[in-house]
């Protein structure tokens, strides 16, 4: 129990914040902050409450977070952004960090800073293969926006995508008609999960579907972190007339918890090198075309 007195005589009050999560018959929580001690001291215990409390939730909105710190949202941003912390902002929600999760998480904002050449060269190598108004499918992830900004702006093309930092990459494509798949927000991955068990892509039969992948195993198929997005890459390879996996070299050999399908469901792969020997005997023996 920390002493309430001041140094000169006067007690130091401290400020009470009263929050609710606004549900009939849920407790009221009272959060006691003293405005006294060094600012990193209360930084610090800012930064342990919201660790505390997304043990009990996956994400917190920023505004639901100031009301229950009882401090601005710029003084969030603050904590946050002024050096490594436990916690992050993403999409306008304070999430763990994925560093300090293990590998079995992914975050758009951890991924898109990695292999950036391998991405681009991807992306080279895939933009060539959509015509002229083709109606392609864009997967979540951040080597997709690569085969998206070597896309020619002179080319018109439908595109259909379910995921935000896809859909604003498309929005620099002139001649680009974009179907953005709705549905419930996911701030880790920034895709949108229907809440409605319907979807665009039910009435739409692209070209091609460029389809993301964290893993790819001869044993277990490709392979991805989050299960809440196998349901529009299914839908995307069963309407689609021509299936192309993307991955850098890094992805190869590796397997991640959620299953998209064998490797034999696809018609081209799509990477920045050769694959090693026996996924290319793999490919040759299944008529899987390869780019690299």
């Amino acid at each position: 129990m920390r002493d309430n007195t001041g140094g000169q005589g006067g007690p130091i009050l401290p400020r009470i914040v009263v929050f609710s999560a606004g549900h009939a018959g849920t407790p009221f929580y009272l959060y006691y902050l003293w405005e006294d001690g060094p600012m990193e001291t209360r930084r610090e215990e800012r930064i342990n409450r919201l660790v505390q409390a997304l043990k009990r939730a996956d994400k917190i909105h920023l505004k639901e977070a100031a009301v229950l710190l009882g401090v601005s949202e710029m003084t969030i941003r603050r904590d946050l952004s002024a050096e490594p912390a436990a916690v992050v902002l993403l999409g306008g929600y304070v999430v763990t960090d994925p560093r300090s999760n293990g590998v079995t998480n992914y975050f758009v904002s951890d991924q898109k800073a990695k292999q950036v050449t391998e991405k681009r060269r991807i992306g080279l190598l895939a933009a060539p293969l959509i015509n002229e108004n083709d109606t392609v499918f864009f997967d979540c992830g951040t080597t997709t926006p690569a085969i998206i900004d070597a896309i020619a702006d002179e080319l018109t093309f439908t595109a259909v995508c379910h995921s935000l930092n896809t859909f604003l990459a498309l929005q620099d494509k002139p001649n680009c008609k974009v179907v953005l798949c709705g549905g419930e927000f996911k701030p880790n991955n920034y895709i949108f999960s229907s809440v409605s068990g319907r979807n665009e892509l039910d009435h739409i039969c692209p070209n091609i579907a460029f389809i993301s992948a964290a893993g790819l195993s001869l044993q277990h198929g490709a392979t991805c972190f989050n299960f809440d997005e196998l349901e529009m890459k299914h839908r995307a390879m069963a309407m689609a007339q021509q299936k192309i996996l993307v991955a850098d070299h890094s992805k190869f050999g590796k397997t991640k918890p959620a299953c998209i399908g064998p490797l034999t469901q696809f018609d081209r792969v799509i990477s920045d090198r050769q694959p090693d020997a026996d996924f290319m005997a793999f490919f040759n023996d299944n008529a899987i075309a390869t780019r690299y």
